[in-house]
């Protein structure tokens, strides 16, 4: 499915979720079930739009993420620039994560608004070669167009969850009685969320790998970045409180639980790895 039809169904899900959400919330809380529709379709339509304009800000801004000039980190603006130009698309903005988690993510609706951020400390752990390996995988999920698309999923995934919470919360000091319909829905939100994240996350994570061995013209390197970030992230997660965006970056940064790890936005590093390997022998890349 191409990004944009993805991006489509994604804004058509918030809607039908958020009706369905209100129709429930409606006719439980307020004894009126047009009231409630109106009112969560009105709360849909609204993060639609900040979704499409704003959540690209609102993910750099969760991170502490600074937008960066060339005199400020001339070595990271220099290879985001050599990446851009051999993809062949415009020079994106360059941000510093403030942490010395190892990780990178591209973010923004378009390649007008396009942003390649990566952590203190993967400009630490990686050398030059496979930091460009990295910033070429970025870079690809900008051509394949992703980056809105997980951008939404990310924010889609954080607000059924926040929902989700809001109902329990308001659930637990009633005493009305609950329609089991509705507890079930509460309870297979967030997971459905999290369900939606790895569909779309998993198979454009194997694209952007590829783009980004063709891009870096070096896929090993890009393999050897993958199996050092998926080591000191396991050992260094980020903390943060902000998960839903784990998708967004080149692997998961937070620390999860073996549940969790069921559900992962990122494929097998094991495998990613192998896909590359595979990519430079056949290419016969050094």
């Amino acid at each position: 499915m191409g990004a944009r039809a993805t991006t489509g169904g994604l804004f058509a899900f918030m809607i039908v979720f958020f009706i369905a959400i209100g129709y429930l919330i409606g006719g439980f809380f307020l004894g009126n079930w047009i009231a409630g529709t109106i009112l969560f379709l009105a709360i849909a339509a609204i993060m639609n739009i900040v979704s499409y304009f704003y959540s690209h800000k609102l993910i750099l801004r969760s991170h502490n993420a600074k937008i960066i000039e060339e005199k400020d980190n001339p070595r990271l603006f220099r290879l985001v620039k050599e990446v851009a130009y051999e993809a062949g698309i415009e020079m994106p903005k360059v941000a510093i994560v403030p942490t010395n988690t190892p990780n990178a993510f591209a973010t923004g609706r378009n390649e007008d608004n396009a942003v390649v951020a990566a952590t203190e400390g993967i400009l630490q752990v990686l050398d030059d070669d496979e930091l460009k390996g990295v910033l070429a995988h970025e870079v690809g999920h900008i051509q394949n167009r992703d980056m809105m698309v997980m951008t939404i999923a990310a924010t889609l995934a954080g607000a059924i969850t926040f929902m989700a919470r809001m109902v329990w919360f308001q659930m637990i000091f009633s005493r009305r009685r609950v329609n089991p319909i509705f507890l079930i829905a509460m309870v297979l939100a967030p997971i459905g969320a999290i369900i939606i994240k790895l569909a779309i996350s998993r198979k454009r994570e194997f694209g952007a790998d590829k783009k980004g061995g063709e891009i870096s013209k070096n896929p090993r390197a890009l393999a050897r970045a993958l199996e050092k970030l998926d080591s000191a992230n396991k050992s260094n997660p980020m903390k943060s409180k902000n998960t839903t965006s784990s998708s967004l970056f080149i692997v998961n940064p937070f620390k999860s639980s073996a549940f969790v790890k069921l559900f992962s936005s990122h494929p097998p590093t094991e495998e990613r790895v192998k896909r590359l390997r595979k990519m430079a022998s056949e290419f016969s890349y050094l």
